[in-house]
């Protein structure tokens, strides 16, 4: 089982390993599927489960799964979801638009409270108009929001984090991802933060560059730091070493992994099991990065 750890000052208990539940809002995914790895998530001590407006049917599918299987275990359950746009008839990004929005996603996701509300990589320019903060603050207020969250990268991530206002953050962390480390992690000051893209899109699965697929940029920095001699990896894969690198970064509360499978998940649990790297080895995975950083950015 996963040792529970604290969402920054909150009150918040997360499982370091969560569900990113993109995959599972495919409507061309059976359904009785998307039952089956909830149910081997919740089995095996996952307890958080992030999900978006733009992730299909992901909402809905997961509160009517959880709510039918675990209505009466809901406080166990952290639910996270994104803000800021995808409210028919209302435009993104504005005030009312999170207002419609917290109520949108209590309904599909069939509670009362939003346990860690994000805004879904919102641009630094909206944040610093303000209403789209005040709303969620009113949210919060009135007790439909637990947590006030940002989810995105570089400049926009800066601001949301040094304007104070937001419980925590996510943005993406993985061994190809890790300029957030020595900059804007430790700007948090000790507040929740999940490292998405954790197992960096897998680009390793590609012998030549992928070109057009999710993980190009991650496959071409994988190549540019030396990592694709099969000696480097000591006899592990890629991606139990990349996730084993982000749960164990200072300042991370947890990580999440998107899969379509319950076999894959249960895999994750089993590398992530197996606890932090070696320093030394950690040592060296940073060193690459620095050492062949050509201006390489948070990847959205």
């Amino acid at each position: 089982m996963q040792t529970p750890r604290r969402y920054g000052h909150t009150d918040i208990l997360i499982n370091p390993l969560g569900l990113g539940a993109a995959q599972i809002g495919d409507a061309a995914l059976d359904d009785a599927e998307v039952g089956r790895i909830l149910n081997a998530a919740i089995d095996t001590g996952v307890n958080f489960f992030d999900t978006a407006p733009s992730y299909g049917i992901s909402e809905e599918r997961l509160g009517r799964h959880i709510s039918r299987h675990l209505a009466h275990r809901r406080a166990e359950v952290v639910l996270s979801t994104k803000l800021g746009y995808g409210v028919p008839g209302v435009p993104d990004w504005t005030g009312p638009c999170i207002t419609a929005g917290v109520d949108q996603a209590l309904r599909l996701l069939q509670t009362d409270h939003i346990d860690i509300a994000h805004f879904h990589s919102c641009p630094r320019s909206v944040l610093e108009q303000g209403d789209v903060i005040e709303a969620l603050e009113a949210a919060k207020r009135a007790g439909k929001v637990r947590a006030m969250a940002y989810s995105g990268e570089n400049d926009d991530l800066a601001y949301a984090i040094a304007c104070g206002r937001f419980d925590g953050f996510m943005a993406s962390l993985n061994i190809c991802d890790q300029r957030i480390i020595g900059t804007l992690l430790p700007a948090m000051q000790g507040k929740g933060f999940i490292a998405k893209r954790a197992v960096a899109n897998h680009p390793w699965r590609f012998a030549e560059r992928p070109v057009g697929d999710y993980c190009e940029e991650y496959w071409l920095r994988w190549q540019a730091m030396g990592l694709h001699h099969p000696d480097l990896s000591r006899g592990l894969e890629w991606g139990e070493i990349s996730l084993r690198f982000a749960l164990a970064t200072a300042g991370v509360t947890g990580a999440v992994v998107g899969t379509a499978k319950a076999a894959h998940l249960l895999h994750s649990l089993e590398w992530a099991a197996k606890g932090p790297l070696d320093a030394a080895w950690v040592a060296e995975l940073r060193s690459a990065f620095v050492a062949h950083d050509q201006g390489w950015t948070g990847q959205i």
